[in-house]
């Protein structure tokens, strides 16, 4: 685009350099090199491509065209790459000896209170807990194991709430009497105690086996790890740049593109507090953890490569130009030529906003913009 000339020093209202983010910073970088430096700005410019015609796209002498001002919603993103998988990584070690006569396959999903496998046709089941099941439990115990055995129980359905606290430490009566009814879900002797052997706590509520290292009719040798799984639920895991921390919260949304190029929404979760030096010693990244809001969309590839793009921030209801319309002027700020319908070009000067990398747009404001003014661009 030709730099338009000027009799008058005078810059443009609304051209005062607008505070930018750093994600506006880095797009300005881009824009810097795609638009030209206005040496003189000020006075209206009579027709300097001599096109004096009208009209929203006809195509001027210097390689331009004529765009409206639109208003329309603005999101600003970053993008990053990540990796689709499953949540977790969890070993199952036996606590028990004996002959393996029952083992799950790769990809089964066990819930909770279902058989992980059987030893000697002994099961033993997966229940939710973070402690590992170290000891023998029984009626007038204690404890945090107690605690997290009440819990399984009520969330299976083996007692109430009001039968039996989920947050009880103590083994009453009640854990006794719901102990007895898994016990005989399961077809084995009623003891109303649980030991080692028994069960597994794994803090999951339903594991994906991943792994198999046990052999169908071999040796369960006590504290030997027989399997290992992950939890059912779907993650994108993804290393994002320290600097661009600040800028990204838990509940962003996001945009997961898949390997077939399909897109399905996400929402940011978890953000690690922690950096780490990045791949051959590039910028240090911090762990972040988004979740497909519909798991079912993303297939059952157990890991794949994706792109993500972060919604950092958005507005609605804003007057928006391409990115390309924008001219930095010398004396700092920006810019847009905006040809009225006589075909007289005069420069306007703006205030940015959101940057939209996915449309191209840009949000300005500024004295005397309004929507369907033209505006000159590059043409392609």
């Amino acid at each position: 685009m030709s730099a338009a000339s000027s009799s008058s020093s005078a810059q443009p209202a609304g051209a005062d350099k607008p505070p930018v983010s750093r994600f506006s910073r880095r797009r300005l970088a881009v824009v810097a090199a795609l638009i030209v430096v206005v040496a003189v700005v000020g006075v209206a410019v009579t027709d300097p491509f001599g096109s004096g015609g009208a009209g929203g796209s006809e195509v001027n002498d210097g390689g331009t065209s004529l765009q409206a001002i639109l208003r329309e919603p603005v999101s600003s993103q970053t993008q990053t790459s990540g990796t689709l998988g499953f949540a977790g990584s969890y070993s199952v070690i036996n606590d028990t000896s004996g002959t393996l006569t029952s083992l799950p396959s790769v990809g089964q999903v066990i819930p909770q209170g279902d058989v992980l496998y059987r030893v000697d046709g002994a099961p033993v089941i997966l229940l939710t807990g973070k402690l590992p099941f170290y000891r023998a439990l029984s009626d007038g115990m204690s404890g945090a194991d107690v605690e997290q055995l009440n819990r399984a129980l009520v969330v299976l359905g083996y007692a109430t709430g009001a039968e039996l606290s989920p947050t009880s430490d103590y083994f009453s009566g009640a854990t006794v009497d719901a102990l007895e009814a898994l016990q005989d879900h399961l077809g084995v002797t009623e003891t109303g105690r649980l030991a080692p052997g028994q069960a597994v706590f794994l803090p999951v509520e339903r594991l994906r086996i991943t792994n198999v290292s046990g052999t169908l009719g071999g040796g369960a040798g006590q504290g030997a790890p027989l399997l290992t799984g992950s939890s059912a639920q779907r993650v994108v895991s993804l290393q994002l740049d320290a600097a661009e921390q600040a800028d990204v919260t838990v509940g962003d949304r996001v945009t997961i593109t898949l390997p077939d190029n399909a897109n399905t929404p996400g929402v940011v979760t978890s953000i690690g507090t922690v950096a780490s030096t990045g791949q051959n010693g590039g910028s240090p990244t911090v762990p972040v953890t988004v979740r497909p809001l519909d798991p079912s969309a993303t297939g059952s590839i157990d890991q794949a490569p994706v792109d993500v793009a972060i919604t950092t921030a958005s507005v609605n209801n804003v007057l928006v130009v391409p990115v390309d319309a924008l001219l930095a002027l010398s004396g700092g700020g920006y810019a847009i030529e905006e040809v009225s319908a006589d075909g007289r070009h005069q420069l306007v000067g703006v205030s940015l906003g959101l940057f939209d990398d996915a449309s191209g747009m840009v949000q300005v404001s500024g004295p005397g913009l309004a929507v369907g003014q033209r505006v000159v661009v590059p043409s392609l």
